[in-house]
C-alpha cells in the first residue's frame, strides 16, 4: 500500500479550508495535515464538526503569516520529510478593498508561497481561483475563455495565475470555482439570504437589481473539496479546471429557494431602477445597505446574537455581470459533482450551521 502524503493546508481555517481539513480528515486521505492561517480556529466559529477535525490527531494548526517569506518557509519545514501536497487556500475574499490589500494578500501571498513550494519539490501545489477572472456574459466561459476581471479579488487572482506559471520546477494546477456555497460561507451566498431574513422580518416584498436570468453560478463547498483532492491525484500539470454544478444558478432561481425558505415574496425592480443602477451602482447599494442593516441589527439584538454575518451587499457583489461558467472539463478527468443542483435542503444547512451556533436568528 503506497505510503499517505503529507498535506500542507495553507488558509485552511477559512470557509473552503475547514471544509478541506474534514474532507481529508473524514476520507483519511493523509499522513498529516499541516494548516496554516493567521486566524486561530478558537475565534474563527468553527462548527462542531469542523472543530472535531482540526482535534484529530493527524492535524496540526499553526498561525502564520503568508505575506512574508521567513514566515512561509517556515511553514514548509518538515522533519524527516517534506509535504507532497500543498493547497493554497490563502487570500482577501471581501469585496470593495484597497488595491494594495489586495495586492499583498492574493498576489504577493500566492506567489510567495508558490516559489517556496517549487524551492522544496512539492508535488502538486494547487491553487483556488475563481471564475470572476472571466469576461462575464451569458454564455458559460470554458477554461480557454477570454480573461477580463470584474472584481478586485478576480484581477489579482489572475495575475498571480499567470506569475505562478513563470515559477520554474512549480508543479501547478488552478482550481477556477463558481460562487462557492455551503456550511460556513460569509461572503458568497450568505449576505443574499441574510437579506431574505430581513425581508421576512419587514414583511415586506425583497425586489433585487437586474433580472431573475442574471447568472450567478454557483458550486457546493463539499464538492470544490472533492475537487481539490481530485486534481492532486489525477489533474494535468499546469492545467485550469473550472468549478460549477449543473444547477445554471440565476437570481431567479435563487430567490424561489429564498421564498420557500422565508416565506416571502421576491421580484425584481422596474427598469427605471435599474437604469439609475447602471450608471450610480455605488449610490443605489448604498441606500440598499441601509435599509437592510438596521433590521438586521435589530433581529440579532433582540436574540442576543453577535455575529460575523451581515446583509450587506458590496457594490462589485451585485454588479450588473453574468458569472456563467462550464464546469465539465473536470468530468472528463473522471470527476463527478456530488451537489449537481442547488436544493432548498442545502441552503438550510448553511443556515442552520450558523444558528447551531447562535449566529443566526430565529426568523
Amino acid at each position: 500500500m503506497a505510503q499517505k502524503p503529507n498535506v500542507l493546508v495553507l488558509g485552511g481555517v477559512g470557509f473552503v479550508g475547514r471544509n478541506f481539513v474534514k474532507y481529508l480528515v473524514d476520507n483519511q486521505l493523509a499522513n498529516k495535515i499541516r494548516v496554516i492561517d493567521k486566524v486561530l480556529p478558537a475565534t474563527a466559529f468553527l462548527g462542531a464538526e469542523h472543530l472535531a477535525a482540526f482535534n484529530d490527531p493527524n492535524v496540526e494548526y499553526r498561525q502564520g503569516n503568508l505575506t512574508n517569506a521567513a514566515s512561509i518557509a517556515r511553514c514548509y519545514d518538515l522533519e524527516g520529510g517534506k509535504f507532497n501536497l500543498v493547497f493554497n487556500l490563502a487570500a482577501e475574499t471581501k469585496y470593495g478593498q484597497t488595491e494594495e490589500v489586495y495586492n499583498e494578500k492574493i498576489f504577493d501571498l500566492s506567489v510567495k508561497c508558490a516559489q517556496e513550494a517549487a524551492k522544496r519539490g512539492v508535488d502538486r501545489f494547487i491553487e483556488v481561483s475563481t471564475a470572476q477572472v472571466y469576461d462575464a456574459g451569458k454564455k458559460a466561459s470554458t477554461e480557454k475563455s477570454k480573461l477580463s476581471p470584474w472584481t478586485g479579488v478576480a484581477k489579482y487572482k489572475a495575475k498571480a495565475e499567470e506569475e505562478l506559471r513563470k515559477i520554474a520546477g512549480l508543479n501547478l494546477i488552478i482550481l477556477r470555482p463558481a460562487i462557492i456555497y455551503g456550511p460556513g460561507d460569509v461572503l458568497g451566498l450568505s449576505p443574499r439570504i441574510i437579506v431574505g431574513a430581513v425581508y421576512k422580518q419587514l414583511g415586506e416584498k425583497m425586489k433585487l437589481l437586474w433580472s431573475e436570468s442574471t447568472r450567478i453560478n454557483t458550486v457546493h463547498v463539499r464538492d470544490v473539496c472533492k475537487a481539490l483532492w481530485h486534481v492532486s491525484q489525477r489533474g494535468a500539470l499546469g492545467a485550469v479546471y473550472n468549478l460549477t454544478d449543473k444547477n445554471d444558478t440565476d437570481q431567479g432561481k435563487f430567490n424561489g429557494i429564498l421564498e420557500k425558505i422565508f416565506g416571502i415574496e421576491t421580484g425584481f425592480q422596474g427598469k427605471a431602477v435599474n437604469a439609475v443602477a447602471k450608471v450610480a451602482l455605488k449610490s443605489v447599494t448604498e441606500e440598499v445597505n441601509d435599509k437592510h442593516l438596521k433590521p438586521w441589527s435589530e433581529l440579532c439584538k433582540k436574540a442576543n446574537i453577535q455575529t460575523p454575518l451581515t446583509p450587506y451587499l458590496d457594490p462589485e457583489l451585485i454588479d450588473n455581470k453574468s458569472l456563467c461558467v462550464d464546469g465539465s472539463a473536470i468530468e472528463a478527468t473522471g470527476f463527478t459533482y456530488d451537489h449537481p443542483q442547488m436544493t432548498e435542503q442545502l441552503i438550510r444547512e448553511s443556515i442552520d450551521y450558523w444558528a447551531r451556533q447562535n449566529l443566526f436568528p430565529n426568523v
